[in-house]
C-alpha cells in the first residue's frame, strides 16, 4: 500500500539533559526538597500538604496543609522556619506553578538560596521528596481521619515532631533526624 512511517527523532532542549553537576548533600541545610501530597477530609473537602525534608539529616522542617497553596503561600511557609533551622543552599522542587513563581524566585533570589527544577515528567530528579511522601502518607495520612483543617494540622505536627525525633532512620545510620541537626542531643530546633 505504500504507507510510510517517519522517524521522528526527538529535539533534545538544555532542561532535557542529565545533569552532571548535582552533588549531595553532605551537612544539614545543604539541600532541601520540597513538594505537594493531596489528601482530603473526612467530609470530601481537599487538602494540600506542603512537605519540605532535608536530603542530608532527613529532618522535616515543614508539613503544612491548607485548602489551596499558591506561591506566597509557600514563601511565607518558608519565612516562618527558615529564620528557627537556618536557609538551605539548595531547594529541589519540581514544576509545579507555586515553585515556577516569581515569589518564590524573588525570595531565593534574596535569601541566596539556588532553586534546582526537575525535569518535566521526571519524578526520579527529586527522589527524596517522593520517598518522603510514600511514607508520609502510608504511616500517617492513611491511618488518620482528618476532622478539620485545625486537626489536619495537629496530627501532622504531632507525626512530624515523631518522625524528627523518635524515629530512627536507616539511612542516617538509624539515628533520628534531630540528632544531626543539633550535635549536642537537644530535641528541638535551634533558635
Amino acid at each position: 500500500m505504500g504507507l510510510q512511517l517517519r522517524n521522528k527523532t526527538p529535539k533534545r532542549r538544555v532542561k532535557a539533559k542529565l545533569r552532571d553537576d548535582r552533588q549531595p548533600a553532605v551537612e544539614p541545610n545543604d539541600v532541601w526538597a520540597m513538594d505537594f501530597v493531596h489528601d482530603q477530609l473526612a467530609t470530601g473537602k481537599k487538602i494540600r500538604v506542603l512537605t519540605v525534608v532535608d536530603t542530608f539529616s532527613r529532618y522535616v522542617p515543614v508539613l503544612d496543609p491548607r485548602f489551596s497553596y499558591r506561591a506566597e503561600d509557600v514563601v511565607r511557609m518558608l519565612e516562618q522556619v527558615c529564620p528557627k533551622i537556618g536557609y538551605p543552599k539548595t531547594i529541589r522542587v519540581d514544576q509545579g506553578s507555586e515553585f515556577v513563581s516569581r515569589d518564590l524566585d524573588l525570595w531565593a533570589y534574596t535569601k541566596g538560596v539556588t532553586l534546582d527544577f526537575s525535569r518535566p515528567g521526571k519524578p526520579t530528579d527529586n527522589a527524596y521528596i517522593e520517598a518522603f511522601n510514600g511514607r508520609f502518607r502510608a504511616e500517617c495520612l492513611n491511618a488518620h481521619w482528618f476532622l478539620t483543617l485545625a486537626d489536619a494540622a495537629e496530627k501532622l505536627e504531632d507525626w512530624r515532631r515523631y518522625y524528627n525525633e523518635v524515629r530512627p532512620h536507616g539511612a542516617i545510620g538509624h539515628k533520628v533526624p534531630i540528632s544531626l541537626i543539633n550535635p549536642d542531643g537537644a530535641v528541638s530546633p535551634p533558635s
